[in-house]
């Protein structure tokens, strides 16, 4: 094992970060780095990322069924007409995080994300774009991170810096960034390899 791995449940190496929680393993496996093309799977998980902004993942995975609930299952078109009164009664909801400016930002980031999909068509066509190759080590953020962030915030998005953008990158395979010695990565790799993103060539393994 190397220091970023550790052994699961099964005894098998994994990405050192999964053994942190129990929760970590079944999303480690079946989803982190796995290539995403559907849109509301994409606004959710950078909505989710936005909202992790100074907590653990942990904290916003174990409230993630609360936040689909509470954000209409992260569906952008109804999302982009929620209210001030929406804003109070999420607030009240103690099963998400109750932060003013992440729920007011989850509300105009649904409204831009309406405007995306107009201009761009969808918003993996968009997000695609952005496709990062991996490198050896750990790394917060990565050029295509910060050209994602920048452009972003220029087409008016709020809370997409540079490091929610990566960590938005990782999980949705826009990068795969399971160690070489993860039992997962060879998966991740081969989705990627039969994964045609909208609008563009073949992943990158």
């Amino acid at each position: 094992m190397t220091d970023r791995l550790s052994p699961g449940p099964d005894g098998r190496p994994r990405c050192r970060w999964c053994a942190a929680a129990p929760d970590y393993v079944a999303y480690h496996d079946t989803e982190w780095g796995f290539p995403v093309a559907d849109d509301r799977r994409l606004f959710e998980k950078i909505c989710l990322e936005g909202f992790q902004s100074g907590l653990s993942w942990r904290t916003i995975l174990t409230k993630r069924q609360n936040f689909r609930a509470a954000f209409h299952g992260f569906d952008f078109d109804r999302v982009a007409r929620f209210t001030q009164q929406d804003v109070a009664r999420l607030l009240l909801d103690a099963g998400i995080v109750r932060h003013r400016g992440k729920i007011e930002a989850v509300i105009n980031n649904a409204a831009r994300a309406r405007e995306m999909v107009a201009a761009e068509g969808s918003l993996a066509t968009y997000f695609w774009r952005f496709e990062a190759q991996a490198v050896p080590g750990v790394r917060p953020t990565a050029p295509e991170s910060v050209a994602l962030s920048k452009d972003l915030k220029k087409r008016g998005w709020r809370f997409v810096g540079p490091t929610t953008c990566y960590a938005f990158m990782q999980a949705m395979g826009l990068v795969n960034d399971h160690d070489p010695g993860c039992v997962i990565h060879g998966e991740v790799a081969r989705a990627r390899a039969s994964f045609t993103p909208p609008g563009g060539a073949k992943a990158r393994g």
